[in-house]
């Protein structure tokens, strides 16, 4: 019935467990089904934060790319300024 625990033999038997003492800890009135639905919600919640890490490293990896590109970009653009800078100088004897 309920607050009993099916044992693996089939036998009932009260689920062993003190006073809860954390926000997530069970009482003593848990059935194995809640226990159940709460491992299989758990398990889900896990699946989906792993699909989530996924997705963040994708997004990082993409990032990464991009900054190395504008890095390049502007070491480029650095190279053409100080190249047409010193053009200059040169053409106005400085």
């Amino acid at each position: 019935g309920p607050g009993r625990l099916v044992a693996a033999a089939g036998e009932e038997g009260p689920l062993e467990s003190g006073p809860p003492d954390h926000s997530y800890s069970l009482s003593s009135g848990t059935t194995s089904e809640e226990l159940l639905r709460k491992l299989n919600e758990q398990r889900d919640i896990i699946a989906l934060l792993e699909v989530k890490m996924k997705e963040m490293k994708g997004s990082i990896r993409r990032l990464r790319l991009a900054e190395a590109q504008l890095r390049e970009e502007i070491r480029e653009k650095d190279r053409l300024l100080h190249a047409a800078s010193a053009s200059t100088r040169k053409r106005h004897g400085l």
